[in-house]
């Protein structure tokens, strides 16, 4: 591995893995006791079939005048997910640590991660990134197109559950609500479908760009967890499941609504709920295209009672049963 990415790096941490004392006769029973803590300079040393890669940045974030915080959203997910009792078996977990964004330098943490997702991937493991801002988005796929790009026939998707389309033109600086317009626009064999988009929460300048990039979306109110619904959406998901060679999926929590997920920067009592997102997720995931999935804007600070982290630990313990 770069000695570089070390420049904004910290490996695994065991105090962020603690849990309840089980019975030592029985096998691991949690997920503190399973986790296998490791350092970027142990990728491809060991079979392991899922790596945690944090992104501990907030700049995207505080560049697009949101409420900071996510920073240290992959800590107090690990503290959630180190306690939940853990079902899938014969998987290995790792965790990789985080990559910390110092002196105001998003970029640099943004290529930081690219180079561990490539990394994660050229090695047959399944990156799961916790962010952090969505400018997470930028970086994670950068590196799941670098690591793809000897495919000559790839096709990658990007499925984001979002109240917002995160398509603004960069005018100074890259933020949090810019990377798909990024992505889009530096990058061939793309393609971009959002799921539970806010109306209030886009202008209309970013519905047009929407539609200049040809973005199928799902408005938030055909986000419903009733079975007529859900099928409705799955018929309109296909065609894009199929017309790509793998997916991206990425999730930024203030898609759910305030009820499930208050502790992000911007919250919304008109999100979708998690019978939804389940739902759908194991449908995105039976396809087997699906190669990397994040978490965006947990933010512990205005979070109440770990609600919003504790869901956030569940969909990665779901992706890990499930993938």
């Amino acid at each position: 591995m770069d000695k570089t990415l070390h420049i904004n790096y910290q490996p695994a941490q065991e105090s962020n893995w603690t849990g309840r004392v089980s019975n030592p006769e029985l096998d691991n029973q949690y997920w503190y006791q399973e986790i296998i803590l490791s350092d970027l300079d142990d990728i491809g040393q060991e079979k392991i079939d899922f790596g945690l890669i944090g992104y501990a940045c907030d700049e995207g974030v505080s560049r697009n005048l949101g409420r900071p915080g996510a920073q240290q959203g992959p800590t107090v997910l690990r503290e959630r997910l180190s306690k939940i009792p853990i079902h899938f078996k014969q998987k290995k977990v790792a965790d990789f640590g985080d990559l910390i964004c110092k002196e105001n330098d998003m970029e640099a943490c943004q290529d930081a991660l690219a180079r561990t997702i490539e990394a994660l991937i050229s090695n047959s493991i399944f990156p799961i990134a916790i962010g952090g801002g969505h400018d997470i988005a930028y970086g994670h796929f950068k590196g799941i197109y670098n690591a793809l790009n000897r495919n000559a026939d790839k096709k990658i998707g990007i499925i984001n559950f979002d109240a917002h389309f995160d398509l603004r033109p960069v005018e100074d600086k890259p933020n949090s609500g810019t990377p798909f317009n990024q992505i889009l626009n530096e990058f061939d064999g793309v393609s971009y479908f959002a799921v539970g988009i806010q109306q209030q929460a886009n202008t209309k300048e970013l519905f047009d760009i929407a539609q200049k990039h040809y973005v199928p979306y799902a408005l938030h109110d055909e986000c419903e967890s009733d079975e007529k619904a859900v099928e409705a959406l799955k018929a309109k998901l296909q065609p894009f499941i199929d017309s790509n060679n793998y997916l991206y999926i990425t999730v930024d929590l203030d898609g759910f609504s305030s009820a499930y997920a208050p502790g992000v920067s911007a919250p919304s009592p008109l999100g979708f709920d998690p019978a939804f997102f389940f739902k759908i997720l194991s449908y995105l995931l039976s396809s087997s295209k699906v190669k990397s999935v994040d978490l965006a804007e947990l933010n512990p600070s205005l979070d109440r009672d770990n609600q919003t982290a504790t869901l956030a630990a569940r969909i990665v313990d779901f992706v890990v049963e499930n993938a």
